[in-house]
């Protein structure tokens, strides 16, 4: 494995972004770390409560599920082989590297707030894709193509990173993990310098040693953050039924929660 930027690779720009500070090298130029800032192994866990939510609502059987904004694929990776999957991402690289993991998945380009596949499905997934809907706006346009997507006894799960109820600022997160030589350690930084507001900010810091060199890259991603109470609103406002349960995924122990929101009636 090499994680030597490739020459002449220029930034694929993110629909309706237009923030100077959210520059998701990540999704672009630097798309090829992805598998070493967070393997798909490491998703196994987390995954698990995906797909009991999932069997517990829609039973046994080769169910459609639409995933928006997959990204690597790395948690739909754990179970899409149990399913009839599509995936959606903006970013083209993502997806690329979704392709590799998931050959058995429709994969479509396609942003999270205004992609419309013509088709419905029996669940919707969401995963911390849904953390860049920095407006109550974008947060009920993404719920909203959720909803158009699904069928009238159609599940939504969805799982932010992050609630203003319980985030304290700054957070700050070191991995350091390593495969063929290359060893890569990131350093998250996410502070809530407004906390009056939806808006995040995230540094990162990607340290790569190959070969005997070092090589440090900077990265910024402007995200959202939301209230449990703003959620709720939200959900029943896009026409679901929401609840959550527990999904005690995060390293610090933070509060975490797995939304299951039954669809309330027909789509508009």
């Amino acid at each position: 494995m090499s994680l030597t930027s490739e020459p002449g690779r220029t930034m694929e720009p993110a629909e309706g972004r237009g923030d100077p500070d959210d520059v998701r090298r990540l999704y672009n130029d630097l798309v090829h770390l992805w598998p070493l800032v967070s393997p798909p192994e490491d998703y196994v866990e987390e995954a698990g409560y995906w797909y009991r939510e999932l069997r517990r609502y829609l039973g046994p059987g080769r169910h459609a599920i639409l995933d928006m904004g997959v990204g690597g694929g790395h948690n739909l990776h754990q179970f899409a082989h149990e399913f009839d999957a599509t995936a959606v991402d903006l970013s083209a690289g993502m997806l690329e590297h979704s392709r590799r993991l998931n050959p058995t998945v429709h994969h479509v380009v396609g942003d999270m707030r205004t992609v419309r596949l013509g088709r419905t499905f029996d669940a919707v997934l969401i995963h911390d894709a849904v953390d860049y809907m920095v407006t109550e706006a974008d947060l009920l346009a993404a719920l909203t193509t959720a909803r158009v997507h699904l069928n009238e006894h159609g599940l939504l799960l969805v799982a932010p990173d992050f609630y203003t109820d319980s985030f304290v600022s700054p957070s700050v997160q070191v991995d350091t993990n390593a495969a063929d030589g290359v060893q890569l350690t990131t350093i998250e930084f996410d502070t809530h310098a407004d906390p009056t507001g939806s808006r995040l900010e995230g540094a990162f810091l990607y340290l790569i040693q190959e070969g005997g060199t070092l090589r440090v890259e900077v990265d910024r991603h402007v995200t959202g953050i939301f209230s449990i109470a703003d959620w709720e609103r939200l959900l029943v406002q896009a026409g679901f039924i929401p609840a959550r349960v527990d999904y005690p995924v995060a390293d610090n122990g933070r509060p975490m929660y797995l939304w299951t929101a039954l669809v309330a009636g027909p789509s508009a």
